[in-house]
């Protein structure tokens, strides 16, 4: 009885350890704070978004009327995220494996900017606000 009772507790410890670094250790459920990956720079706002194995953050929080880079940084990514599309806007564009890629997004007005790899299985968003 006693060594069921300490591996039920080591189990929930290690699930619980597991649950907490899968996600960075914040509570980032809805996301209604501002992404980090979003910066002004010398006036222009970037919001910067990893690509492999889909988008990271998948949903980013920018200032609208501002003028914005959306920045694609790849790095070994050969998978389908590194094709890019933004329908809204006419994009379609293909990523290097590893690098960085600035598109211009002009001065956003309030709205969601969404976007998703060439074949539609993963996808990203911009909210502006």
């Amino acid at each position: 009885m006693k060594s069921t009772s300490s591996a039920i507790i080591i189990a929930a410890v290690i699930l619980g350890g597991a649950l907490m670094f899968s996600s960075g250790g914040s509570s980032q459920t809805g996301g209604s704070a501002q992404a980090s990956n979003v910066s002004i720079v010398n006036g222009k706002q970037i919001v910067e978004v990893s690509v492999k194995g889909g988008y990271h953050p998948q949903r980013s929080v920018a200032k609208s009327g501002i003028p914005t880079i959306l920045r694609f940084t790849t790095n070994g990514t050969y998978d389908c995220s590194s094709s890019i599309r933004i329908p809204s806007l006419g994009i379609g564009r293909s990523l290097p494996a590893s690098g960085s890629t600035d598109i211009d997004l002009g001065s956003p007005q309030t709205g969601t900017l969404q976007g998703t790899c060439g074949m539609g299985m993963y996808s990203f968003e911009v909210d502006f606000t």
